[in-house]
Order: structure tokens, then sequence, then C-alpha cells
């Protein structure tokens, strides 16, 4: 056996160092602490800044209707705005807003849903990236800009296919649908992520028994996503019912009770401008009235996003 080649016997015996215990215990991380601390901190901020603002509005609000001239019912129930007059009913300002809030929702929902089910179950990966970044540009471009083009674009569109005498200059459609422009990226991308979310083990089932991609998508993959694509309709709802600068430029001023889509009518925040912008005093009931009316912006934002919790936890409870 002269040919075989020697074998290094393996050792009897090994032996694991062990660690002491005092190396084994937890050791502060100062990192994670500074993080931590920070985020809280975060946190923190929010709420009292949320809570600041909350005061604010309840204490000037509550000034408003201190005033004899101004009593809650009439705010609430009268159909006529003219604090000149004494007249302080809120409702042709709420529905100048409702009416701007259920146009853009005309045009956001179907282009903000379509575009979330293409680029989930039909882009590929390559057309997906390079798709979504581009949408998503739209939400960062400023709001000014989209009332500009409000007025300047869509208005000149409507008048030019509906006529001069039916549209006015200032009016309340142009300003729904470029606001639905401005909140398509949000349901679509929202939506998308909630669909993208989704088992692939759901589509490959679908896909299994014989379904079609687009059966797969309408009757498989979006009501298995629809808790999140509800809280993105319901956070588009509050978006566009908040929006500003677009309706402040594009609606129109003077508040009026109408349901006519092409007169121009004043939302409540386009009011908020121009009354915050005009040379009011910051005693006068006119002023003060903006802080009752942002507190109705504000308790509406508040509710939709309750709604928006609760759809959410409904219909994730449904389909997990």
């Amino acid at each position: 056996m002269e040919n075989m080649e020697e074998v290094t016997p393996l050792p009897k015996s090994t032996s694991v160092e062990r660690a002491p215990l005092n190396q084994l215990a937890k050791r502060p991380r100062v990192g994670e602490i500074i993080i931590e601390a920070a985020l809280f901190i975060a946190a923190g901020i929010s709420i009292i800044t949320t809570i600041a603002i909350v005061i604010i509005l309840m204490e000037e609000a509550l000034r408003f209707f201190a005033d004899d001239r101004v009593s809650l019912v009439s705010f609430l129930t009268e159909t006529i705005w003219q604090p000149e007059a004494n007249h302080f009913g809120i409702l042709p300002l709420l529905n100048a807003t409702l009416m701007i809030t259920a146009i853009s929702l005309l045009v956001a929902v179907p282009l903000g849903l379509a575009s979330a089910i293409y680029l989930s179950e039909y882009a590929s990966p390559r057309v997906r990236g390079i798709l979504k970044p581009a949408l998503e540009m739209l939400a960062g471009v400023p709001t000014v800009v989209y009332g500009y083009f409000a007025l300047t674009f869509v208005t000149a569109i409507l008048r030019a296919v509906l006529g001069k005498d039916l549209v006015q200059i200032y009016n309340i459609a142009s300003a729904g649908l470029v606001v639905g422009v401005l909140i398509t990226p949000l349901i679509a991308s929202l939506s998308e992520d909630a669909l993208h979310a989704v088992p692939n083990s759901l589509r490959e089932a679908s896909y299994g028994v014989g379904a079609t991609k687009f059966e797969t998508a309408t009757k498989v993959i979006l009501p298995a996503a629809l808790s999140g694509v509800a809280a993105a309709m319901v956070l588009a709802v509050s978006r566009a019912f908040g929006e500003t600068m677009i309706v402040a430029i594009a609606a129109g001023a003077g508040p009026k009770l109408t349901w006519n889509p092409f007169v121009s009518a004043e939302p409540m925040t386009g009011y908020m401008v121009r009354i915050s912008g005009g040379d009011l005093s910051y005693q006068s009931l006119d002023y003060k009235s903006i802080y009752a009316i942002g507190l109705v912006v504000f308790v509406v934002t508040l509710i939709l996003n309750i709604i928006s919790q609760r759809v959410v936890a409904r219909f994730r409870e449904v389909y997990e």
C-alpha cells in the first residue's frame, strides 16, 4: 500500500470558544437610539402641529360665531353669502366645492384606475419603470400652473366646442377637469401599489382555470386589492376638496348657488384666498369668516380620512 495517499486524521475533539456572558448581553447602539429619537420627535411635531391648527381654527371660528350678526343655523342653512349684507350662508361656497370635487372624480377615477391596471398587469418592468415616474411627475407640478392651464387652455377648448354663450371665462367645469388631472397620479400610484402587492399565486390560479388577463385583472386582482384602491380614491377626494390655487384662478369669484358647471362660482378655498389676500382688517367679520370656512374644510377632510380608514379595514377583513 505504498501508493496510497496519506490521509490526515481528524482531530479527536474540537473545542468551541465560548464568549463571555458579558459580551452576549445587549449592547446599546448609539445610531439606532438617535434614529429612534429623531422619528419620535418628528411624530411629536406632526401631532403638535395638528393640534395647534385645530386650536387656532376653533378659537377664531368661535369669535366669528360670537358676533351678533352671525348664527350657526344660518351659517349652515342659508343660501346667500354676502358678508357686506350680513348674510353668511355657506351653502353656495360648499356647493361649488362639491361640484368641482365631483367633476374631478369623473376624470380621475377612470383614468387613474385604468393606468394602475395597465402598469400592474400589462406593462413590462421596463415600461413600468418609465411610465410610473412620469405619471407621478404630474403631482409635482405647482398648482398655480394648473390653474392658468385651466384658464387659458381648458376653458378655451370648452368655449370653442360648446360655445361662448354657454361657457363663461371663469367656470366650474374647467376647474374640476384640471383638478381631476391633478389627482389622477394620486389614484394611479396608490392603486398600482395595491394591485402590484397582490400575490402572484392568485394570478397563476386564475390563468390556470383559463381566465384571460383582463378577466384576471378585473375579477381577481382588483377585488383582492380593493382596500388599497378604495383608500386611494377617498384620499383623492380629500385632495380635490381642499385644492386651492386651481379653483381660485379658474372657477371665478363671487359666491352663488348654481347647478350649472359652465358658470363662475366661488368655492370655499377660493374665497379664503381672495379674502386673505385683500385689504380687509384682521378684526373685520369678513376676515374672521375664513377661519369658520377653514374649520368646515378641516372637518370634512377629517371625516373623509376616517371613512378611508373604515373602508380599508372592512375590505381588508373581507379579502384576507
